[in-house]
């Protein structure tokens, strides 16, 4: 065993989502009800685990805002489950939030091929997570976040070392015990905390599972945070396919009471914009000035209402 054979298999034997989950050992000999019932028993643990870092996914939502409204962007690195997770988050905040694309990117070790066959030995390489962060053009500006459910990717170290050495603010999401962090250049750790794997290091099951919970608060959060909801309603979606046309016109009868007819002419005359649309019903008044309210208000349309 080489020296840097024998450091891996070290590392590994310490981390928690490398251990034999005592309640699993025996599945094989399970019948397929009793192995649900268990993953399910362990998947329950998950949420628990996740609101233990609401402050710390509290002071990475603060630095997402910070940068978005500032010019930067949330970038995500991962590998396999780690790094699909991240590319989905991503791909999915333009059509729900009205994102531009490009604002929340998603990058993979093994690049666009890894989302839909493994590439396991791309994340062995930390300059292979330097030249993607290279390839994104990061800047100061921006907001970089690791995603490795078990803390030692060298593809996600590697990125994360070379983003904060280019001035972007950092996160790092992982499954291990937050006291087993050790990675340096992270400005906000998230560690949920969730144990042994059902089938040991498996960690598309509860990590990928608590990452997933992580990333849909962080981007769901700072959007709120920047006005692209109404209430709990989502005003600022893309209409890309008919469903999302038929939605915007029932979010604009829900808030306003309009008939399905004039919440068609509304998106019409509106270029398609449900928050211009719901200024200018509410606040009755042109395309125009319902542009400027809801640039004078930053884009809330509570504020563009009042003013």
């Amino acid at each position: 065993m080489s020296s840097e054979q024998r450091k891996i298999f070290e590392e590994i034997s310490q981390l928690s989502t490398e251990q034999q989950n005592p309640k699993s050992v025996n599945i094989d000999k399970m019948s397929t009800e009793e192995v649900l019932r268990i993953i399910n028993a362990e998947d329950k643990k998950v949420p628990i685990a996740v609101e233990h870092e609401i402050p710390y996914i509290a002071k990475a939502v603060d630095l997402v805002v910070h940068a978005l409204k500032n010019g930067g962007r949330l970038l995500y690195f991962g590998a396999g489950t780690s790094g699909r997770l991240g590319v989905v988050d991503a791909s999915e905040c333009p059509p729900t939030f009205g994102a531009p694309y490009g604002l929340i990117e998603g990058y993979i070790a093994g690049g666009r091929e890894a989302m839909f066959r493994a590439q396991e030995g791309a994340e062995d390489y930390e300059e292979n997570g330097v030249n993607d962060v290279i390839a994104a053009k990061v800047t100061a500006k921006d907001v970089v976040c690791g995603i490795a459910a078990s803390r030692r990717t060298p593809y996600v170290i590697g990125a994360i070392t070379k983003a904060k050495e280019l001035g972007a603010a950092t996160l790092y999401i992982t499954a291990t015990p937050r006291e087993s962090f050790n990675i340096e250049n992270v400005d906000v750790a998230i560690c949920p905390h969730v144990g042994p794997e059902v089938v040991m290091g498996s960690t598309r099951m509860k990590s990928g599972t608590a990452q997933k919970l992580v990333l849909n608060m962080i981007t769901t959060t700072t959007f709120i945070r920047m006005g692209k909801t109404y209430e709990n309603m989502m005003i600022d979606l893309q209409q890309t396919n008919k469903k999302l046309v038929e939605r915007s016109k029932r979010i604009l009868m829900m808030i306003t009471g309009v008939s399905y007819e004039d919440a068609t002419r509304y998106l019409e005359l509106s270029q398609g914009h449900v928050k211009t649309a719901l200024v200018m019903i509410l606040a009755n008044c042109d395309y125009e000035e319902a542009q400027s309210r809801l640039s004078n208000a930053d884009g809330f349309v509570r504020k563009a209402i009042e003013l």
